[in-house]
């Protein structure tokens, strides 16, 4: 081989080895590229899934009543909203704990006789002028000459007497006071106070000698059976006193809620209800106060619209009243100063001067 061709193959050879060079740098160069465009784009991806993460929001107690906040973006709003939220915490605790230590209203206890429709309380209707009516009867009252002011069921006790044993002759009194006018009524309490009126004294005495110390109060033969069976129910049960409540007296033989009311109020000092008699019964009605058939429904609806401060006094002016005014008969309408106010009043002079005459009662 000449010389010329051995230049020809060391030179081939020489490019060969440049060109593989070249290829394997050119190789590496292309992965180096694709390596980082691949973490290019990772990033990229990255970055762009981040903003579709879902940010935590803070658990708020279900006692607060703030606003649930959208965004946190600082450490110091999570620190803020730990406050509320123990603050908050705290005060309802705190409310829960004052309302199981706040002591709880009792209940109040209506009596069977004394409940009343609230629905009618809420639309009662109140008879007008009823105030001029009863200054007009105060001023007809003011000089207290009727029999009730000195011969009344509060006037017929012994004031020298032991308090429970004036108890039970004001018991008594009422009693007897049933369908009686009260000049009887006082004159029979004496008589018994003569023979030693007493639980002992009247327990021991017999029907025939008690029946000629009250004679003649009305329906005398029942009024002994009921003294003597009381009597001996205060003797065994309230050691010779009376009971001190509406409920109690009414469970007494011979006495009902009149009479239970107006002893409240006399032995007790304790106003209970309207005592309601005949008198108040009547001139309640001709008022037109109340419009009823017996005096315990003119009870149930006086105590429905009329104040309680005037309960006691009401029962005391109307009696005197129709003691010596406004009578059952002859009712004495001219001379009343609520002729003019009074239904009745209206009526009653109208058919006088009429020559006519008005009913007993109405």
């Amino acid at each position: 081989m000449n010389i010329k061709g051995i230049l020809v193959i060391s030179r081939n050879i020489h490019f060969s080895k440049i060109m593989r060079k070249a290829k394997v740098e050119a190789a590496s160069s292309k992965d180096k590229r694709v390596t980082r465009n691949k973490t290019t784009v990772e990033e990229k991806i990255s970055v762009d899934l981040s903003t579709f993460k879902k940010k935590v929001k803070p658990k708020l107690s279900k006692h607060t009543a703030f606003e649930v906040i959208e965004t946190l973006e600082t450490a110091q709003d999570i620190e803020n909203i730990e406050v509320k939220q123990e603050h908050a915490e705290e005060v309802a605790i705190k409310q829960e704990i004052e309302y199981k230590i706040s002591p709880q209203k009792r209940k109040h206890i209506k009596i069977e006789y004394d409940i009343k429709n609230e629905e009618t309380k809420k639309n009662r209707n109140i008879p007008c002028n009823w105030e001029q009516v009863l200054d007009n009867l105060r001023e007809m009252r003011k000089d207290a000459d009727a029999p009730v002011d000195s011969m009344g069921c509060n006037k017929c006790h012994d004031d020298d007497a032991l308090p429970k044993v004036q108890r039970y002759q004001q018991l008594l009194a009422l009693m007897l006071s049933s369908q009686t006018k009260d000049q009887v009524t006082y004159a029979a309490m004496g008589r018994l106070k003569e023979h030693g009126c007493t639980v002992e004294n009247i327990n021991s005495t017999s029907d025939e000698v008690l029946g000629k110390l009250i004679y003649p109060v009305g329906f005398w033969k029942s009024k002994v059976k009921y003294i003597k069976k009381t009597t001996e129910i205060l003797q065994k049960e309230y050691d010779g006193d009376i009971p001190d409540t509406v409920e109690k007296l009414c469970k007494l033989p011979g006495v009902g809620p009149k009479m239970a009311h107006i002893c409240m109020k006399t032995s007790w000092g304790l106003v209970t209800g309207i005592g309601v008699d005949t008198h108040v019964h009547r001139i309640s009605n001709r008022l037109g106060w109340v419009n009823t058939k017996t005096p315990e429904e003119t009870r149930k609806a006086l105590e429905d619209w009329l104040p309680q401060e005037l309960w006691s006094e009401v029962n005391h002016l109307l009696v005197g009243f129709g003691q010596q005014i406004c009578q059952p008969i002859k009712a004495q309408c001219a001379t009343c100063l609520n002729h003019e106010l009074c239904p009745y009043g209206i009526k009653y002079i109208k058919n006088e001067l009429k020559g006519k005459h008005i009913k007993k009662g109405n």
